[in-house]
């Protein structure tokens, strides 16, 4: 069983590393994308780029909530020598990612310019907003296809390839957002077209993995089952909001900034939100990492094993939110200069004060992410839920509207450590009920 390696902390390595590399990727595809645009475009563009990015973490969460939910399920499957099920939940979820895909991208096409508007499309960056979002949504199946079947591959025990695609991706969109952004004069509709391409690419290079004689995941004939659907939606949903909280906390924060504070800071916010970004998808990789691991074990009946690997993410990401805090606030001022011109000094000042002060939450989202996938993994879908719309809205919501009515818009910047910082606190309530549950359970 390609689970199963030298060492449990071999495996956890393993598993993590091409999981870290590969959400760094995904965070670097809009980053890319927010670079040539500022670049190539302006930086109003940017900021229309960025008021269109929960649109698209929206179809990352959808991806990753079945991923992580038919994953699950299919390691535990696996953990029970359950193949032939295991191969029939593989094949329910890709057909049903594929139909949802295709309602999203009408759902887009249909109401283009009120999505644009209640995203806070502005009456200047309306129309890059627009294009942005529907370009994208022609490509809804392959984003939501490409990050599905990145985690799936992974739990086929092939966590290396997975990264290689991921990479290979990443490195395409590059050169396709230099054809279309710089060559060709496209614009915004150039970046995104680059993406999407790019995405659809990833899609075919993955199925040659699903469609030779290595996988374990093959499509086979089965019967519909809406109580397996239901049980995927329930174990992956606390993961797609957390994939979705930086959607939700950008939307959030969007429209704190425009009513507290003007427009040019949504650029400000925009470059911080690239880092952010790339923190919590690491964070939600070391996660992801361990899921097959975890819930494999759970599906064997092991808990010393699933817990071992459980601190070892733990420790894992508490060294990488001190290491990110450090080196976030190190390389503030040359990545602000990447994106924003010379001439506008006195917005490049502001921007690095932004991001000192929004660099503190970088210290505390990583416990919660790492708990909350841990959860998921062991189908305690209630206590990963309370997580994931804690830190991914409720404490958000929470944080921004006392701290503006106190501070104004300097208060907006305070918000997110507020809020992993109240997070925090409910995480570690749940984990230590979870212990004392693990505790009456155990025989005497």
């Amino acid at each position: 069983m390609k689970l199963e390696g030298k060492s449990l902390k071999h495996d956890f390595f393993r598993f993590i590393i091409p999981s870290l590399i590969a959400q760094w990727v995904y965070a670097l595809y809009t980053m890319i994308d927010g670079l040539f645009v500022a670049r190539g475009v302006s930086e109003l563009a940017l900021s229309g780029v960025n008021i269109a990015m929960p649109f698209v973490t929206l179809l990352f969460s959808v991806a990753l909530m079945f991923a992580v939910g038919s994953s699950t399920v299919i390691a535990i499957l696996l953990g029970e020598k359950q193949e032939q099920k295991a191969k029939e939940v593989f094949t329910q979820n890709i057909i049903t990612i594929i139909l949802v895909s295709i309602l999203v991208t009408a759902a887009v096409l249909w109401k283009s310019e009120e999505i644009a508007a209640f995203l806070g499309a502005t009456e200047l960056t309306s129309g890059y907003v627009k294009t942005y979002i529907t370009t994208i949504a022609c490509f809804s199946v392959f984003f939501i296809c490409s990050y599905s079947l990145e985690v799936l591959i992974k739990t086929d025990g092939y966590p290396m390839k997975a990264t290689v695609i991921v990479t290979a991706g990443a490195v395409l969109n590059c050169i396709l957002d230099y054809i279309f952004v710089i060559l060709l004069n496209k614009g915004v509709w150039g970046a995104a077209f680059a993406t999407g391409l790019s995405q659809l690419i990833v899609v075919l290079l993955y199925l040659t993995h699903f469609c030779s004689k290595k996988t374990h995941m093959k499509l086979r004939r089965f019967s519909p089952s809406l109580s397996l659907a239901w049980r995927t939606v329930k174990i992956g949903l606390s993961s797609g909001i957390t994939e979705f909280s930086a959607g939700i906390v950008i939307f959030l924060f969007n429209h704190a900034i425009l009513a507290y504070l003007n427009e040019e800071y949504i650029v400000s916010y925009t470059i911080v939100t690239y880092v952010s970004t790339i923190i919590v998808m690491s964070m939600a990789g070391i996660a992801q990492g361990i899921q097959p691991l975890v819930s494999y074990y759970y599906g064997r009946r092991l808990p010393e094993k699933y817990h071992l690997l459980l601190k070892y993410a733990l420790c894992f990401g508490v060294v990488f939110s001190i290491a990110s805090f450090v080196i976030s606030r190190l390389i503030a001022s040359p990545l602000v200069s990447l994106f924003i011109s010379p001439e506008l000094s006195e917005l490049r000042r502001e921007s690095v004060r932004v991001f000192y002060t929004f660099s503190y939450s970088f210290l505390l989202c990583g416990v919660n992410i790492i708990i909350g996938g841990f959860f998921t993994a062991i189908e305690y879908p209630k206590s990963a839920m309370a997580i994931s719309l804690g830190r991914g809205f409720l404490f958000v919501a929470l944080s921004l509207k006392l701290l503006t009515s106190f501070f104004g818009g300097n208060g907006i910047w305070w918000a997110s450590a507020v809020a992993e910082g109240l997070c925090l606190l409910l995480t570690l309530m749940l984990f230590l009920h979870y212990k004392r549950r693990c505790l009456l359970q155990m025989p005497t």
